[in-house]
């Protein structure tokens, strides 16, 4: 028996405002975050009947409490879909996300689905990143990973050291940029179209509604990053300004196979071109993206020059001009996460990778002669993610 593979598409994504830990979601189940998002995206596309739904992905770094018990599963009962649809987790760390999306996509191009949910969650004010996790004394005692890629901060600084034409003033500029595209982005209206209110509570403070990102700063200055610590060395270049910080928030897409949305009378933001995940020294974390943008290239049969709009996941600023460098694009391309990234937004770990198609798809509507556009960010323990997309809308010109 022969198969002829299926071309998959995005067809839409949303997502919670992100807020800061212990800050508007405090009070809120983040199962409740995730299941909001599901529910948007049935909303929003009325020509999807529930029923055609094939899989639930739902991706959580910390699967325990209300982000545990299965979520992609319960979190699909909880959102009203039949009880025919199936649904499970799903965990590459800050890729949580997008593993979710290239996982089922791998389903649907090859026949097993023809339409998924796919997402994530991360509440990290309720569930800090390593929490209940007993790691192997294997790891350290062998020396099977450097004991410093444990914390994410201190990967960021030894990157710094990896490169080190890549300054703390060149990191700090290039955070105050991703601040103010953020804000630019918010003005213009661009951001607002795929968020999800959510009803907040407090026990002080009763109801309230999440309509915007918590985390924004839109008044950081160079003088303003100068002037803060440097946690995780001394005199050392990477701090909470030119880093994203620990956030809450939760994400969902709607992928399918490229002939049923005709069917449906959808029409898709995305194609969905390769993707490729990568494994490198755990303790240059933040490296990832290069290699893995390498081979997603390489199996789409690109090269750079092709690639007209980047989403890159702002885990640090370091690590964002690292792969920029690499391809000798300057800091400030106006390629680059126009929008504003993680630094600004917040980066609640599993979750953001749909963030980035969001943004991506922004990109290619502004714009449809862009043609080909990236997603791309670095994984906890030394790991790379990228995906190359093309514009479903695409008019056929070139840049």
């Amino acid at each position: 028996m022969s198969r002829q593979l299926r071309d998959v598409v995005f067809v839409d994504g949303v997502r919670t405002p992100f807020g800061r830990s212990k800050g508007q979601y405090a009070e809120t189940r983040a199962d409740d975050l995730v299941i909001k998002c599901m529910r948007e995206l049935l909303r929003r596309n009325p020509n999807l009947p529930p029923e055609r739904i094939d899989e639930v992905a739902i991706a959580a770094t910390t699967q325990i409490g209300d982000q545990g018990l299965t979520i992609g599963r319960t979190a699909g009962i909880l959102a009203g879909l039949p009880t025919t649809v199936p649904g499970y987790a799903i965990d590459r760390m800050c890729a949580g996300a997008l593993t979710a999306v290239t996982t089922t996509a791998g389903g649907i191009a090859f026949g097993a689905y023809d339409v998924v949910i796919a997402g994530g969650v991360e509440h990290m004010g309720r569930h800090p990143m390593g929490e209940g996790v007993d790691p192997n004394p294997r790891i350290v005692a062998e020396k099977l990973v450097n004991p410093e890629a444990l914390f994410m901060g201190n990967t960021a600084e030894n990157l710094h050291d990896r490169f080190p034409a890549i300054t703390k003033e060149r990191a700090d500029a290039y955070a105050v940029r991703s601040q103010q595209k953020a804000a630019a982005a918010y003005e213009a209206g661009i951001i607002q179209p795929d968020l999800v209110p959510i009803a907040t509570r407090s026990a002080e403070e009763g109801w309230g509604l999440a309509t915007t990102d918590e985390p924004m700063r839109p008044q950081t200055t160079m003088e303003s990053l100068a002037a803060l610590k440097t946690p995780f060395r001394s005199h050392g270049r990477v701090t909470a300004g030119n880093a994203a910080g620990i956030n809450d928030g939760a994400t969902a897409a709607l992928l399918m196979a490229a002939e049923v949305a005709e069917e449906l009378g959808l029409e898709p933001k995305m194609k969905l071109v390769s993707y490729a995940y990568v494994g490198i020294e755990a303790e240059f974390m933040g490296a990832g993206p290069i290699p893995s943008t390498e081979k997603a290239l390489a199996q789409a049969g690109l090269t750079i020059d092709d690639i007209d709009a980047f989403e890159i996941n702002e885990a640090f600023a370091v690590q964002v001009l690292s792969l920029l460098d690499h391809y000798g694009i300057a800091d400030d391309d106006a390629r680059v996460n126009p929008f504003g990234g993680a630094i600004a937004f917040g980066h609640p770990l599993a979750s953001s990778g749909v963030r980035l198609m969001n943004q991506l798809a922004a990109q290619f509507k502004q714009d449809p002669a862009k043609r080909y556009g990236i997603t791309t960010m670095c994984v906890g323990l030394g790991q790379g993610a990228t995906v190359i997309w093309e514009n479903a809308n695409w008019n056929g010109e070139s840049k």
